[in-house]
């Protein structure tokens, strides 16, 4: 961080002399508060990841904030293609197998999905899905004609975008709308084939219910690159399920973050010195 704040053009100085910040403690918003406290004079903010929940109570319209929105797109939707075929093709099962087994599986190429988010990650994997054929669906805040897409709906209508899915995928910001968005009844309307992806956050998901589906055959699986709670203790049920991929937040991992991340910074220091508008601005009404 230290490098792209001079790689952009800026000089690392006291916070006391400054009028900008990048924060770099990505789970420490008690720190930022702090430090915010005794800086009213700090005028914009660059936060490290995507998500901002964690900051969510701190961001407001009297400063400029901005986060990691789309600069982990790409490993992400990478992971998350790569989940969705591990799942699909049953290699999950296949690799918990001792013995030679019956196939299953199913393909991906010319499958219906659909993406809940419209952000950048969904953006790239549905750059990602192209060469498979699939007809996507992808249900967004602000519905608007998306390259590749076959169907947009309001966010308020994911509901409808559930049935008839091979796979969702999860690629959207964690609000207080969208907290707990997948339950029972979200489950009851998927396909008993579908597989769930998700690489958002974990609390998008209501795990016991979640557990209850991937028991009773309800959906075909998950493949969790998050979890709630998060880390999954060792002992949780979720581990043992066949039908269940878990990874632990990898869809980006620091060799990858880091020259993306350092991109982002370098970026925007040299914006924000030229008085241009910055990349990845946190909308605080939104609360993303």
């Amino acid at each position: 961080m230290r490098d792209a704040v001079v790689d952009g053009g800026g000089e690392l100085v006291d916070v006391a002399d400054t009028t900008a910040l990048v924060w770099g403690a990505a789970r420490d918003p008690e720190g930022l508060a702090a430090v915010l406290d005794d800086n009213q004079h700090l005028e914009w903010i660059q936060l490290p990841f995507a998500g901002v929940e964690e900051f969510a109570h701190l961001i407001s319209d009297d400063r400029l904030w901005t986060c990691g929105k789309g600069v982990y797109a790409e490993p992400v939707a990478e992971m998350a293609v790569a989940m969705a075929l591990a799942g699909l093709r049953g290699l999950v099962h296949y690799s918990r197998q001792s013995g030679w087994s019956r196939p299953i599986g199913r393909n991906l190429i010319g499958a219906r999905v659909s993406i809940l988010g419209g952000g950048g990650i969904t953006e790239e994997i549905v750059r990602l899905l192209n060469p498979f054929g699939c007809h996507v669906t992808v249900v967004r805040n602000r519905v608007t004609d998306m390259e590749g897409v076959d169907v947009v709906l309001e966010s308020d209508r994911f509901v409808d975008a559930l049935p008839g899915a091979d796979v969702v995928f999860l690629a959207l910001p964690l609000t207080s709308e969208t907290v707990g968005m997948m339950g029972r009844s979200e489950f009851e309307t998927m396909e008993s084939h579908a597989w769930l992806v998700n690489v958002a956050r974990g609390r998008h998901v209501r795990t016991d219910d979640l557990v209850w589906a991937l028991e009773n055959g309800v959906i075909g699986g998950a493949a969790l690159d998050v979890t709630d709670p998060e880390p999954l203790p060792d002992d949780h049920r979720l581990w043992s399920m066949a039908n269940c991929i878990i990874t632990p937040h990898v869809g980006n991992t620091p060799e990858m973050a880091v020259p993306l991340l350092s991109e982002r910074i370098a970026t925007n220091v040299r914006r924000w010195i030229a008085g241009d508008d910055l990349i990845g601005p946190v909308d605080p009404d939104l609360g993303y």
